[in-house]
């Protein structure tokens, strides 16, 4: 079965990790983001898959490489102009004539059962079926109104307040996973050469027209990497579980009287003598002079980043010596 990995975006909100590399390049316990979601869709057929690719696409490339690795044959489509999620299916349309398909974001790591979702897809005979998570913290992601098992809109963010005396009361929102099961017929409310958004400029047309867009509320391990904290967050809770107190890429130096703890170093990463690094992501080629403490930070260094504007929504940091260090 194929599929496409969305891999285009740029991942300002991972800024200055992104610098280099797009979002699913990013390494994640030693293992690029994309490659877990390779892993994830081969292990349920979907075997033959595109890639989309925008900023730094040789880093996706790099790290992908054939597929191989994975368990999975793959290609890639470069674009020019970023397009948007409905714009990077059009992009690739040609590959996706024959039979349902799937469409997935390159930055999650999950175990959502992908077969119990084709299963919903199959028997509601729908144009698309979104897989769909509770968001029981009521974190930001947009919600999606469902009906018997139909999408029959989306709305804004829950509350910011997070799990308040007035929300524990009300129905938990649904969230979409950015995991979509497609029928080729999609194409037709695609919009042709042009910039669009899934859920804007396909699935609301398609939904105003009487096409079913099905809902498969699903359980499971879901974890969304697009900001720093969720990085590190995400990366520590991953360690702990694998009762590991950090990882360490290629190449590091790390002194025998360095405390690290809670920590992700990338490749080519030095930690002096007496260093400590608590709750950190060190980047490759970062150096930790003696005696130095890294806490509940992001690091790169400081030629990687010097002279460069910072995207818009990316987090403030600072220059400290040969380092450009972001608090969280």
């Amino acid at each position: 079965m194929r599929a496409i990995i969305l891999s285009a975006g740029y991942g300002t909100r991972l800024w200055p990790l992104t610098e280099d590399r797009t979002k699913p390049a990013i390494p994640i316990l030693g293992k690029p983001l994309v490659g877990y979601v390779a892993e994830y869709i081969a292990a349920y057929g979907f075997d033959d898959i595109v890639v989309n690719l925008h900023h730094r696409p040789e880093s996706v490339r790099a790290a992908l490489g054939d597929g191989s690795k994975f368990g999975v044959k793959l290609r890639y489509v470069e674009e020019p102009m970023i397009l948007g999620t409905g714009g990077a299916l059009d992009n690739t349309r040609e590959f996706f004539t024959d039979e349902t398909f799937l469409s997935i974001n390159g930055k999650i790591i999950t175990d959502i059962d992908l077969n119990a979702a084709l299963e919903t897809h199959r028997q509601s005979n729908a144009l698309a079926t979104l897989v769909l998570l509770r968001n029981r913290k009521r974190e930001r992601f947009s919600m999606v109104e469902v009906e018997q098992g139909r999408i029959t809109g989306f709305g804004g963010m829950p509350d910011a307040g997070g799990m308040s005396e007035a929300s524990a009361s009300e129905p938990e929102p649904l969230m979409f996973t950015g995991i979509q099961l497609l029928e080729p017929r999609i194409f037709e409310y695609i919009p042709r050469n042009v910039f669009s958004h899934t859920v804007t400029d396909v699935y609301i047309p398609a939904i105003a027209k009487g096409e079913t867009i099905a809902a498969h509320i699903a359980s499971g391990t879901w974890r969304e990497l697009s900001t720093l904290k969720r990085y590190l967050d995400i990366s520590v809770e991953m360690l702990r579980e694998q009762g590991r107190p950090y990882v360490a890429g290629a190449d590091c130096s790390l002194a025998e009287s360095a405390t690290i703890s809670d920590a992700v170093l990338w490749d080519n990463v030095t930690a002096g003598a007496g260093a400590q690094i608590r709750r950190a992501v060190l980047a490759d080629d970062v150096k930790v002079p003696n005696d130095a403490t890294v806490e509940n930070c992001v690091v790169v260094p400081r030629a990687l980043v010097e002279g460069k504007t910072p995207p818009e929504k990316a987090l403030k940091g600072q220059f400290y010596g040969e380092n450009f260090i972001v608090p969280l």
